[in-house]
């Protein structure tokens, strides 16, 4: 018996996803570290044959991406980044398919494709640059930018409510649904190895600072001084602890979240809320998505919530292959040419 052929793998380095294109973003920006982490990461998710990997970008400073990434890409028009890699993923299942996209290009102009694609649960792995301003057009607000934020557009400050990226990929039924921050490295290649193991629609929102339109945006939870105090670091089947001595912790009272004070043995870690991410109902996610409404809890990230279904992709397949074996190929000429066709002299 003729042996069979040896199983040739291959191990990647970051170096394999750094394309030969010189990296265009203001110095300081924080799409450095994320660029970085995402190189760093993918040698660990991508064991073979990279040439299964596609980026998609739209329009702003996230979308530059591609270019940097040594893979496939495909840089969209404003807003269009989920709909193109839709349509990559349908047409190519086996493709790995992600998008990057900023605060302005997914929730603005893109905003009904992102919750077409949530809902839909086409398997597309969606990083999102939040920065909460518009900084390739020079700093106008965005959708996620605070209300009375002053910007060019909003000289006397923005009446608008922003919206919480993360409440509406929930409603909308994303599948893995997850935060990061640019100056937490070691947290978001974490983070981006989760989003590339899940099946299904994954975003993964990162707090990324934009120094130049709207430097210090998440101060708060970046600084050394403060972000123990200010961030929540969400594990599955743990207590919700924070604090710089880990001395604070997160109970509920009913649906609402307080905070509360574990070392003076009034409350213990027992008392606490514990962090289930694959809860089958998103109302304890949705709760985690809105401590950032309140200044006086911390802001979490990590996996808010996660679970299984169909892929849309996966459908769309099943769904031909059915009607194929059911009455055979199609014939593309006698649909054109068929009995509905007219001749126009």
């Amino acid at each position: 018996m003729a042996n069979s052929p040896e199983v040739v793998t291959q191990k990647y380095t970051a170096k394999d996803f750094t394309s030969d294109q010189d990296v265009r973003w203001c110095p300081g920006c924080g799409d450095y570290s994320i660029l970085a982490q995402v190189q760093r990461t993918f040698p660990d998710l991508i064991q073979t044959n990279k040439e299964k990997i596609v980026w998609v970008s739209g329009i702003g400073c996230s979308s530059r991406f591609p270019y940097y990434m040594n893979t496939y890409g495909f840089h969209g028009i404003h807003g269009r980044a989920a709909i193109i890699a839709t349509g990559v993923k349908v047409a190519n299942p086996d493709l790995s398919v992600w998008v990057a996209t900023g605060d302005g290009d997914l929730l603005s102009i893109g905003g009904n494709h992102f919750i077409h694609a949530c809902r839909k649960n086409i398997d597309l792995k969606v990083l999102l640059f939040n920065n909460r301003i518009y900084g390739l057009t020079k700093g106008q607000y965005s959708p996620t930018s605070e209300k009375g934020k002053v910007t060019k557009t909003t000289p006397f400050g923005s009446v608008d409510y922003p919206f919480n990226p993360l409440s509406l990929a929930l409603g909308s039924d994303a599948t893995f649904v997850a935060r990061s921050i640019d100056r937490n490295p070691k947290h978001m290649q974490e983070m981006i190895k989760r989003v590339g193991q899940h099946k299904g629609f994954a975003l993964l929102e990162i707090f990324q600072n934009c120094n130049i339109f709207n430097d210090g945006a998440f101060e708060l939870l970046t600084e050394k001084d403060t972000k123990d105090d200010h961030v929540l670091v969400l594990e599955h089947g743990k207590p919700m602890v924070f604090g710089k001595n880990q001395d604070k912790g997160i109970k509920l009272d009913g649906a609402h979240p307080i905070v509360v004070d574990i070392s003076n043995g009034k409350y213990s870690k027992d008392d606490l809320w514990v962090h289930d991410e694959f809860s089958d109902a998103p109302v304890h996610a949705m709760i985690l998505a809105h401590l950032d409404d309140r200044p006086d809890l911390p802001s979490p990230i990590g996996v808010f919530r996660q679970y299984s279904k169909e892929t849309y992709d996966e459908g769309i397949r099943s769904q031909i292959n059915r009607i194929i074996e059911k009455k055979g190929k199609g014939d593309l000429e006698k649909v054109l040419f068929g009995s509905n066709t007219w001749e126009v002299s």
